[in-house]
């Protein structure tokens, strides 16, 4: 008896009953699979990938206040974590201090909230930033960010010749899927380009922008849509730093991704193999890059924060263990595995430990970090791997016929062609034709309620407090002159960025650093496409 459902992945495509040779015709396992560590990285951007070296292994965190961020850092460095990754607070994602009007209700509820250097400090209190690579999760106000961070290594000794880590600056994604924006999209991308070039000088081992494709599939992209958006993403940067006259071959080995684990299997890993094989031809095809470090595309994973459902909530470590395990065979080189209690509060300890021990137990008892590449050469993976680059690359030329990303962006194209993909998937799940375990099939009467990490409601009034300490004890003078040097050069065609250095030792905040920069750049408000 066959079952009664059509065989298609989660984002609908088909799926053949049986797979042989006959289905990767034109496939050529010389040009297109390769060997690792060699153009074009299907099997994976290093030579030995695990046997070398295990991918790191990051949480995302952060919640209330900077002490309890630092202490909940080292608990999980205590247990295994080995590296840090920073989850803001909205108000900090939008660019407010702790005590701004637009603030209220929001201090430190869905992250960590940071208004100036001295919350950073206290973030990192007696952690060596020599010694640890950071991920921060912040891109509208990126650029002050990552200026508190540096000018906190500073102040521990640290030079900014040994900061290393990820700010994820990724201003097209914003305007496409997650809308924590700032600027409008041309002067965001300036200060991008900014911050590439900085970097590059003077903090060679920071990678500058994490393209990110995980908020685009949290939207509601498909595997197709997030590989192709994503990507053509990357190519906007690449292509505003050549126009800035940078040399691609000092900016692009600092580019990293950041891809979504969702719960079809094979189709993720095929979108990892997929994602290396275009970035290197792109790459080398496209722009003419001459260093194999250019031609590698080297990604962080997080697995799908919207999969995890609130009903049955322990179904969710099952489902992360899925995505973690795809995205290790798809060889990621960092992961963030979710806690099962994600969809209805920030972490507790103990979720958060679970989460981490996922990893663990994936890297040290599962086998699969034996050998590289394992699944390559399968027919199904290879034909999949193939499909998926096939119509990325059709988005892709769409997306230059319309005149790049930016202009695509502005035509509301890869937010209609989101929309319609999430709209299609929730018919889907509501008619049965996709089941999700405990949501629309397989239903408890009642769960049993889990222990939730509940935010102290004091948080926001001591942080405020804090931030106006910061305000009252600061040079004045200093703070007015480094101001007016930011707003200078956002004028002109200066590097911002070593004047927000500047603007961080003088413990300007955030929102005082920010509405400088409107002041010139604008500010962006969504266009109310649908």
């Amino acid at each position: 008896m066959k079952r009664a459902v059509s065989f298609t992945t989660i984002s609908d495509a088909p799926v053949d009953p049986l797979y042989t040779p006959e289905s990767l015709s034109g496939f050529d396992p010389q040009r297109d699979l390769g060997t690792p560590g060699e153009f074009p990285f299907t099997r994976g951007v290093h030579e030995t990938m695990y046997r070398g070296r295990l991918w790191t292994f990051r949480l995302f965190s952060g919640f209330g206040s900077p002490e309890a961020t630092n202490a909940r850092y080292k608990y999980l460095l205590a247990h295994g974590q080995t590296g840090l990754s920073v989850a803001f607070d909205f108000p900090t994602l939008m660019g407010h201090d702790a005590d701004a009007e637009r603030a209220r209700g929001e201090v430190g509820k869905c992250g960590v909230n940071i208004s100036s250097l001295d919350d950073m400090e206290r973030l990192f209190a007696d952690i060596p930033l020599g010694g640890v690579t950071t991920s921060m999760t912040i891109n509208g106000p990126a650029c002050a960010l990552l200026a508190f961070y540096l000018a906190a290594a500073e102040k521990q000794g640290v030079p900014l010749e040994q900061c290393g880590g990820t700010v994820q600056n990724d201003c097209f994604k914003e305007y496409i899927a997650q809308n924590s924006y700032a600027f409008p999209p041309r002067p965001s991308v300036r200060v991008t380009v900014d911050m590439m070039a900085f970097c590059a000088d003077r903090v060679p081992k920071w990678n500058t922008v994490s393209v990110s494709g995980y908020h685009i599939r949290e939207a509601g992209a498909t595997a197709v849509q997030e590989l192709a958006f994503t990507l053509a993403d990357g190519i906007g940067y690449v292509q505003a730093a050549l126009d800035r006259g940078l040399d691609v071959d000092r900016i692009a080995p600092r580019l990293s991704f950041f891809f979504n684990a969702h719960n079809d299997f094979f189709e993720e890993i095929a979108k990892y193999r997929a994602a290396r094989r275009m970035w290197a031809r792109i790459m080398r095809e496209r722009f003419h890059a001459q260093s194999p470090r250019s031609w590698m595309l080297r990604f962080h994973t997080q697995t799908a924060g919207c999969s995890l459902t609130a009903q049955q909530p322990h179904n969710n470590i099952v489902r992360t263990t899925i995505q973690a395990l795809a995205a290790v065979l798809g060889g990621t080189q960092s992961l963030h595995t979710n806690a099962l209690d994600e969809t209805l509060a920030l972490p507790t300890e103990h979720s958060a430990q679970i989460a981490l021990r996922t990893q663990q137990i994936i890297a040290h008892e599962s086998g699969v970090t034996n050998t590289i590449d394992p699944l390559g050469g399968s027919y199904f993976v290879e034909a999949l791997t193939t499909r998926m680059e096939t119509e990325a690359l059709a988005y892709i030329r769409k997306i230059d016929e319309m005149g790049g990303i930016i202009a695509a962006i502005e035509a509301g194209y890869p937010q209609r062609e989101i929309a319609q993909a999430s709209y299609h998937y929730q018919q889907q799940v509501e008619q049965k034709e996709k089941i999700v375990v405990g949501v629309n099939d397989f239903l408890n009467a009642a769960d049993p309620p889990l222990p939730l990490l509940k935010i102290d409601a004091g948080v926001e009034h001591e942080q405020a407090k804090r931030v106006q300490a910061v305000r009252a004890r600061r040079d004045a003078a200093r703070v007015t002159a480094t101001l007016a040097a930011l707003r200078h050069a956002c004028e002109g065609a200066d590097n911002v960025m070593p004047r927000l250095l500047d603007c961080a030792h003088a413990y300007c905040t955030l929102n005082e650093i920010m509405t400088t920069m409107k002041a010139i750049f604008g500010e962006y408000h969504d266009p109310g496409i649908f």
